[in-house]
C-alpha cells in the first residue's frame, strides 16, 4: 500500500521552478536549452521531497495523516501491522508526536521504493534493534527522498584511479562516460556502478570483464526503460499539450508525482522479472555442472 501523495502539497516547490519555466521561451530562443534540463531536474526533485510542513509535536490521525502524505485507513493499517507506535490516549482522542511523523515517512517512502509492508517491517524492527539497516537502506535519504538513484561525485582524478584500482578499466569508464574529466578533475557519474564493480571483482572477476558485460547489457537496459517510459509519457502527453500553454501547477505537480511512483513501480516489476530470470538460469547452469560431474563419475565408475 503506497502513500496518497497530495498534488497541492507539492505545488509550492513545483510552482517556483515552474515560474522559471514559463519564462523559458525566452532564454531558449537565445539558445539556452540548460534551463529545460535544470527545471525538469528539479521538478523531480521537488516531487519526492518531504513536505515541508513545520511539525507542532502533538497530531490527530487526520493531520499526521495530511504531513505524512498518506491517508488515516493507511496510518491504521500500519499500526494493526506493528510498523506504528501506539498514539497517547487523551480520553477518547488519540494523538501522535514526531516520532510517528518521522517513522511513517520512512515507511511511506520504502513503500514507494517497491518494499511491501513484511519487508518494511522487518526492516524496522532491524533497524531498531541496531542492526546497521539505516546504513545499508539510507534512512536518510529514504525519508527524504530522491529521485536521481545515483548522484555524480567530483573527485581528484587521483582519487578516482584510486577508486577504479586499474588504469586501463579507468581509461574505458572515461570512455564510456561512466566518469567525466572537467576543469582538471574527475566526475563519477555513475559511483554506484563502479561500487557494484569494486564487490564484484573482489570474487574473482577481471574489470574487463565487467566493463565488456556494461557494454553489452547499458543498450539492452535502454531498450527496456525506452518501453517503459513511453507508456508514461503518452499518459502526459494526454494532459500536456505540446505548443500549448502548461497547465495548472497542482496537475503538472500530479503528473510529475504519477511519474515518480511509475519509476518506482517500473524498477519494482524489472527488478522482480530480472532476478527470478537470473535464479533460474543460475539454478539451471548449477544443475548442468553437477549433471556432467555425476555423469563423468558415473562413466569412470563403468
Amino acid at each position: 500500500m503506497v502513500s496518497a501523495r497530495q498534488p497541492k502539497q507539492q505545488a509550492g516547490a513545483i510552482s517556483t521552478v515552474l515560474a522559471g519555466l514559463r519564462r523559458a521561451p525566452r532564454q531558449i530562443r537565445r539558445g539556452s536549452r540548460g534551463v529545460i534540463e535544470n527545471a525538469v531536474s528539479q521538478l523531480f526533485d521537488a516531487a519526492v521531497q518531504p513536505h515541508g510542513v513545520e511539525a507542532s509535536g502533538e497530531y490527530r490521525i487526520e493531520e499526521l495523516a495530511r504531513l505524512a502524505g498518506t491517508t488515516t485507513r493507511n496510518i491504521r493499517v500500519y499500526r494493526d501491522r506493528g510498523l506504528l507506535h501506539p498514539p497517547l490516549r487523551v480520553g477518547r482522542i488519540a494523538l501522535f508526536n514526531d516520532t510517528h511523523l518521522t517513522r511513517l515517512r520512512l515507511i511511506t517512502s520504502l513503500l514507494d521504493r517497491g518494499y511491501n509492508i513484511s519487508h518494511v517491517h522487518e526492516m524496522l524492527s532491524a533497524w531498531e534493534q541496531g542492526k546497521g539497516v539505516g546504513d545499508m537502506l539510507g534512512i536518510e535519504s529514504a525519508i527524504a527522498g530522491s529521485w536521481a538513484t545515483e548522484k555524480p561525485e567530483r573527485m581528484s582524478v587521483a582519487n578516482a584511479k584510486r577508486l577504479v584500482d586499474d588504469d586501463t578499466g579507468f581509461e574505458r569508464m572515461v570512455g564510456l562516460g561512466v566518469i567525466r574529466l572537467e576543469d582538471g578533475e574527475a566526475v563519477v557519474v555513475r559511483p554506484k556502478l563502479i561500487e557494484a564493480f569494486n564487490e564484484i571483482r573482489q570474487y574473482g572477476v577481471a574489470s574487463d570483464k565487467l566493463i565488456d558485460l556494461h557494454e553489452q547489457i547499458a543498450p539492452l537496459v535502454d531498450q527496456i526503460s525506452g518501453l517503459l517510459v513511453a507508456a508514461g509519457v503518452e499518459h502526459v502527453l494526454d494532459r500536456i499539450k505540446p505548443g500549448e500553454a502548461l497547465p495548472p501547477d497542482t496537475e503538472v505537480a500530479e503528473l510529475i508525482t504519477m511519474l515518480v511512483r511509475f519509476r518506482t513501480q517500473a524498477v519494482a516489476a524489472v527488478s522482480a522479472t530480472l532476478a527470478f530470470s537470473i535464479e533460474t538460469t543460475i539454478e539451471e547452469a548449477v544443475g548442468q555442472i553437477f549433471g556432467d560431474i555425476i555423469a563423468k563419475q558415473a562413466d569412470e565408475e563403468t
